[in-house]
């Protein structure tokens, strides 16, 4: 079976399984996912064994340190695999939820209705977690998932994605409800773009390549995550120890992240008292800083910055830092060469942080906090199948609210017309 064949072989099987996902209880999804969640664990060192050879591959090949961190798994991973799966049974189902209601003038009672997408198809790059959080958010959500990861992982998300389609179909879920496209040649993913009949919604996750790639090429709708060029602006009201420890938690707590900080923004009047220190601590964390003219001034070991600089999603330990004159500085550079993902505000003046919030036009825009909070499930909303960073449908972190459309239904007593 070549590429195409797969690709279209398995959109239709995914097709017929949405139908019965429509309907299928909560109860049955919510005991899958509870199995599918076991079964991660009890294969962890199966699961490892296939990623070690993915892993070796990428390093062999010269990966960089980034990527090999995204496309690593161990069992403290898997255990936070299983966790979130787990944490995705205890959301509302949100199929069948009400979400308005009212009566007109003629007496009909029209109530809006969720409903699934139907078939989402998944592309994605290096991350094999993608595929359980993938699986387990589709499910509960009612939807049928065609994944399509990245072929550096390849040989993990075969593992993951036929565990537990195994798993949650001896639990109730129809067949072709989780499947994944086991060929890593890229005319699978030419094929599944044309799929307009079977495919939904096609969600791409990955580098800046891989989604203009989607979104240029696809007659399917689109739901485009955004790469995450992310800002935090240090106001000069700010509190500077509390900023020095949210620019570093942004920065370090996992760089390859698309949610980690890469331009830092410095009020002039501060620069003075607060660079030095925190370029101190940033730097003794190994991470290479680019800065303008006036950074280099105050702290001298910053290497000089280009205009590309700004516009680069680092999704390492690099960052980017210019000293600017106020917070309409800030805001400006934020919505020229931001990606509307995640930016932060760091100051005390109420004023400016409405002002930044009222004006950055990004999909998480946060006051006194680091931008590592971008997260469904660090917002409470479970796993997430990626960061949406357009405006229609969903914006932001994407769990099983955001896999859900909606329809009227309409109760009469006999009205026609007139």
């Amino acid at each position: 079976m070549n590429a195409e064949e797969e690709a279209l072989r398995k959109a239709g099987k995914a097709k017929e399984a949405s139908k019965a996902l429509t309907t299928l209880p909560t109860e049955v999804k919510n005991l899958a996912l509870r199995a599918m969640a076991e079964s991660l664990e009890k294969n962890a060192e199966r699961i490892i064994a296939e990623n070690s050879m993915d892993v070796d591959a990428a390093t062999k090949s010269g990966l960089t340190r980034a990527f090999i961190d995204r496309l690593t798994l161990n069992r403290h991973r898997i255990v936070g695999m299983a966790s979130e799966l787990r944490e995705i049974v205890a959301l509302p189902d949100p199929v069948g939820e009400v979400i308005d209601g009212w009566t007109t003038r003629h007496g009909l009672e029209i109530r809006r209705v969720r409903v699934p997408l139907g078939v989402v198809a998944l592309i994605y790059e290096s991350r094999p977690n993608v595929t359980s959080d993938a699986a387990g958010i589709c499910l509960k959500s009612g939807n049928a998932v065609l994944l399509r990861g990245g072929s550096e992982a390849i040989r993990s998300n075969i593992a993951i994605a036929r565990l537990l389609s195994k798993t949650a179909m001896s639990q109730g879920v129809p067949e072709g409800a989780i499947q994944i496209i086991e060929t890593t040649d890229r005319k699978a993913v030419t094929q599944m773009l044309r799929l307009r009949e079977f495919i939904d919604v096609v969600i791409p996750r990955g580098g800046a390549d891989l989604i203009r790639t989607v979104v240029e090429n696809s007659t399917v709708p689109v739901i485009e995550t955004g790469t995450g060029i992310c800002h935090t602006y240090v106001d000069d009201e700010a509190d500077l120890e509390a900023a020095e420890r949210i620019v570093f938690n942004a920065k370090t707590q996992r760089p390859s992240t698309c949610n980690s900080l890469n331009t830092l923004l410095v009020h002039r009047s501060v620069a003075n008292r607060f660079l030095p220190s925190a370029v101190s601590r940033l730097e003794e964390a190994r991470v290479e800083i680019r800065g303008c003219k006036e950074t280099r001034k105050i702290a001298p070991t910053v290497k000089p910055a280009t205009d590309d600089d700004w516009k680069t999603e680092y999704l390492d330990l690099i960052l980017a830092v210019r000293v600017v004159s106020g917070v309409r500085e800030a805001i400006d550079h934020i919505n020229t060469y931001g990606t509307h993902h995640s930016d932060a505000i760091i100051t005390q003046n109420y004023d400016r942080a409405h002002q930044f919030t009222r004006e950055v036009d990004s999909a998480t825009v946060y006051v006194n906090a680091s931008t590592r909070f971008t997260d469904g499930n660090q917002f409470g909303m479970g796993s997430e199948i990626g960061i949406s960073t357009q405006k229609l449908h969903a914006r932001g972190p994407m769990s099983v609210r955001e896999l859900t459309s909606s329809k009227f239904v309409v109760l009469g007593s006999g009205q026609v017309r007139e």
